[in-house]
C-alpha cells in the first residue's frame, strides 16, 4: 500500500536535497529515502517515527532560507497531513 503524501514528502525532499550541498544535503537525502521506504511499507509508521521525522525536518527547515526552505516545510506538512490518518494518539 503506497502512502501518497508519504511519497510526494519524500519527493520534495529529494528536490530540496538537489539544491544545497555538504551535511545538510545528505540529511535530506536520508530523510526522503527513510520516507520513500515507509511509504511503500506493508505496515505504516507510527506516531513515534512520524514525529521524530517531522523534528528533523523542522531543524534542517531553520538551516535553510529562501524556496528550499520552504520546500522542506512542504514535505514537513505531508507528513503532518499522513500523521493525521494515523490511529492512536
Amino acid at each position: 500500500m503506497t502512502r501518497e503524501e508519504l511519497q510526494k514528502a519524500s519527493q520534495l525532499l529529494k528536490d530540496a536535497a538537489e539544491a544545497t550541498d555538504g551535511e545538510v544535503r545528505e540529511r535530506l537525502y536520508n530523510q526522503s529515502d527513510q520516507l520513500a521506504k515507509l511509504a511503500d511499507r506493508a505496515q505504516g509508521p507510527d506516531h513515534g517515527r512520524l514525529a521524530r521525522h517531522m523534528t528533523v525536518l523542522h531543524d534542517l527547515a531553520n538551516q535553510l532560507d529562501g524556496d528550499t526552505a520552504e520546500t522542506v516545510r512542504a514535505a514537513r506538512q505531508q507528513v503532518l497531513e499522513y500523521r493525521k490518518t494515523v490511529p492512536g494518539v
